[in-house]
This record gives structure tokens, sequence and C-alpha cells, in this order.
């Protein structure tokens, strides 16, 4: 089982060299347990289990083993907006005045690189990686990206990008880092920073730290058929629940995406019984899973379907922070071989529903965490499937402006409609009087003969009186 992040971040004003992250170890597979089915809903933690104890700590004594991203020598200014902006109304969204002003995003990542687009709103909160950085180096560029999309604000006109929140603060925590290594010496085996130990201390951290929104696009993916749930699973479960209902926080992660963290194909098709469990979206009680649309409105192909999946968000064609140019953006990442390739990922659909629940927090500031992830999730835009939910994109695009304006009667107090059984019955027999019918048809009857004797009456008498005036007149002539 491994946790990892999409790693594709460089270029823009500055296209920066990066390289996939490895799958990182978390926990070994059961050797001795039969195969599971029906893992599409994890078992429910008992009331008593305790949340892990957070020391801020490394796990292990990690060095630097590769070079840190850097950006192209030579680029280009990046000006035009990311069409996920266009798609997502930003500039409607402005003009309610929100930018998510006073609300703390913790950014659980491969840290966030100070650059000018977040100057004065990015804090460090802890690091896994090298505990003296403090979450404020981002060696793989990674979280950088992230939280520019979360909370960038260039304050540039002619720059068209912009983060959904851009005045929220971002508290940067480092939990895991392909670039730094640890190898074990009596077994000579290596591996790289994160796991989901680190990842359940790291939540703890930023829930205790009082962030009003989590996001983690950091996903450790294993098969249904290793086994029932696992002791490391289960304390990133227990995180969750502290940081959701004890410290009201509003838990966002990335779906996955196929080919990285574990997941090497996609998911069962089944929402009973999926090929593939991801952790931390497993936990759906407790987490906004957030699945990834192109620009043309479809679920990308490689977003990893699963019956967690809340909803989705625009997560190609990506322009974000440049984490190794200060004052410059970035849409590419380069790979070692020096490939470049546009930014995409689930990683970088997940902050903007992040963003969005700091808008929603700032807006409703009375809602708890349960509710604005009910909200963001009941005004997305529904799939056509039964319950308006499904495998690919959840209950569908999120929708800012609704999510904004939208009228939820749960959080009024009133209850949702329920199905009333009406008994269903036949109305009696309704047997006609027809005397009333008989009666008047005799009667017409009759008044009609009598109206034809008369007539008839009437005119032999008409008749017989003029013939004999008919006979005077032809006598006379």
């Amino acid at each position: 089982m491994a946790v990892t992040r999409t790693t594709r971040v460089l270029s823009v004003l500055a296209a920066t060299s990066l390289a996939f992250a490895p799958a990182l170890p978390a926990a070994a597979q059961p050797s001795t347990t039969a195969p599971d089915a029906g893992l599409a809903t994890p078992p429910p933690l008992p009331a008593d289990f305790q949340p892990p104890v957070d020391n801020g700590e490394p796990d292990r004594a990690y060095t630097q083993s590769k070079q840190c991203v850097q950006s192209k020598p030579s680029t280009a200014p990046l000006e035009s907006k990311p069409w996920g902006q266009d798609m997502l109304r930003f500039d409607e969204i402005a003009k309610f005045g929100l930018t998510g002003a006073g609300q703390k995003v913790a950014v659980i990542d491969t840290g966030v690189t100070p650059h000018d687009y977040l100057a004065g709103r990015l804090d460090g909160g802890g690091d896994y990686v090298v505990k003296a950085e403090n979450g404020l180096k981002d060696c793989d560029g990674h979280g950088t990206e992230v939280a520019g999309i979360i909370a960038a604000d260039p304050k540039n006109d002619t720059i068209g990008f912009r983060g959904i929140a851009p005045g929220a603060n971002i508290l940067s925590i480092r939990q895991s880092s392909a670039n730094y290594e640890f190898k074990d010496e009596a077994t000579n085996n290596t591996v790289t920073a994160g796991n989901l130990g680190t990842l359940a201390k790291a939540i703890m951290r930023a829930a205790n730290a009082n962030a009003s929104v989590i996001t983690m696009s950091v996903d450790s993916c294993r098969p249904a058929s290793a086994g029932p749930i696992q002791d490391s699973e289960r304390q990133v479960q227990a995180a969750l629940r502290y940081a959701v209902e004890e410290k009201n926080a509003v838990v966002v992660a990335s779906a996955g995406n196929v080919g990285e963290a574990g997941c090497a194909t996609q998911n069962s098709p089944d929402p009973k019984n999926p090929t593939w469990i991801v952790i931390p979206p497993w936990f759906s009680d407790y987490v906004l899973s957030v699945g990834a649309v192109g620009s043309n409105g479809a679920v990308a192909d490689f977003s990893v379907n699963g019956p967690w999946v809340s909803v989705a968000a625009p997560g190609t064609d990506i322009i974000s922070l440049d984490p190794a140019n200060s004052t410059a953006l970035a849409n590419q990442s380069v790979d070692e071989k020096g490939g470049a390739q546009p930014i995409q990922g689930t990683s970088f659909a997940a902050p903007y529903v992040a963003g969005l629940a700091a808008l929603v927090r700032q807006r409703y500031p009375e809602l708890t965490a349960a509710q604005v992830m009910n909200r963001i999730k009941t005004t997305a835009s529904h799939p056509a499937a039964t319950g308006g939910h499904d495998n690919l994109v959840g209950y569908g695009m999120i929708n800012p402006i609704a999510a904004l304006t939208a009228f939820i009667p749960s959080e009024e107090g009133i209850a949702p409609d329920k199905a009333i059984d009406v008994p269903f019955t036949m109305p009696p027999a309704y047997e006609r009087n027809w005397t009333p019918m008989k009666v008047a048809m005799i009667g017409s009857g009759g008044g009609l003969g009598l109206l034809l004797i008369t007539l008839f009456v009437v005119h032999t008498v008409r008749r017989n009186r003029r013939d004999p005036e008919e006979a005077t007149s032809r006598h006379r002539r």
C-alpha cells in the first residue's frame, strides 16, 4: 500500500522539472486474510477508538535524494484564465464579495514554497519530512500548485489566473516527498517520505491548529482482496472523525488517479464491490472525495471511480503557481526525460472544492463542517443516475454559485420529505337513476305529439277556409 500524489508541476512563466512521485510505503499487506467482498463502505470505528497521537516528528530520518523542481530557463508569460475558472463562474463569485478571508485552509502535501501570490497568507504548520523546514519547502512542487488553486491572488488584472478563495490563509503541512528517502542499512531497502502513519498525524496537526478546511491531494490505494480494514487505515479514519466531529473541520481529498498510488487499473463499476480501496476517500462519512472532469464536461479517464466519490471539479489543463519561481505561474510538468505535459489530476480538482468550502464557511459561519459538506454535495450538478449520484463524479460537478445561495431545508431544521403510504381503493359503483330521464323523454314525446296534432288541425282548418273563396273566384271569371 502506498501514499503518493500527482507530481506534475512545472512550467508557465517557467516550466519546472519534476518527476512522478513513486509509491510510498504505508503498511504491510496482510498475508493470511481471505478476500473480503463488499468493502464499498468501511466498518465504523468503535465509539471509544482513540485518535492517533501527533508528536510532530518524521517517522524516519529522511535525506534529499533528488534535485528539487526547477523552472525552465526559457518561458513565456501566462496571462489567460484556466478553463475551470469560467466553468465555475469565478467572476460571479467575486460579486458576492467573498474571498475566503478569515478561513484557514490546511494543505497536507509536499509543502508549499513561499510565493508572491500567497504573500502574507502562508504559514508553516509542521513537517514530517524534515522537521526544521516546517512545511515551507516544496522540493516536489506539488503542494505549491495545490495551494495556488485555493488561494493565489496575483493582484494584477493582466493575469487571468487566481485562486477560488484568494483571501484565504494557507497552513502548509509537509507530509511526504518523492525526493526524500530513507535507506535501511540492515535490509538495504529504500523508502520515500510519507505513509499512512504520517498522514494520520498530519490530519491531527491540522485539526488541532483549528483549520476550518483541510485538503489532502494524497492517496493510498490497495486491492480490496487484501482483506478488511487495517490498523494504519483505522488511524486515518480516527483522525478524520476527530477533525470533523471534534474540531469542526471540512475535510477534502482527491479521488486518486489510475496508475498512481497503487491503483494499477480503473476501479470496478460495481458500487458494492470495488476492486481497489482508496484512502482517505474510502471514509466518505468524513471526507469530500473529488473526481476530475475535463473541459468537455466528461469525467477524466484517469480519475479513479468509486462509491465514495462525493463531487467533481476541473482537473485538466491546470494553471497554478510555479513552485520554483515566486513571481511566476506554471502550466506544464516536465518528466525526467525532458518531456512536457499539461498539469492534470484529481490532486488539482480537490483544491477547487477546498477553496469553495472556505467560501461557504465565510458566508455561513454558523454551519457545521458536516453541513458545509452536505451543502456542496446537494448543490452540485447531479448526474442522471439513481439518487443523483454515481461512481464517476459522485453528486456531480460543484456549483459554487448554488452552494453560496441555495436554500437547504435541513439547515433550517426542516425534515426531508418522506414517502406517504396512501391506500388505493376504487370508488363504489355508481347506479344511475334513469327515472327522471324517462319522465323527461315521455313528456317531451307527448308534447311533440300534441304539437304535431295541433299543427295538423290548424293547417286543415285554414285549408278548408280558403277552398270556398277559390271556388267563387273561379265562378266569377
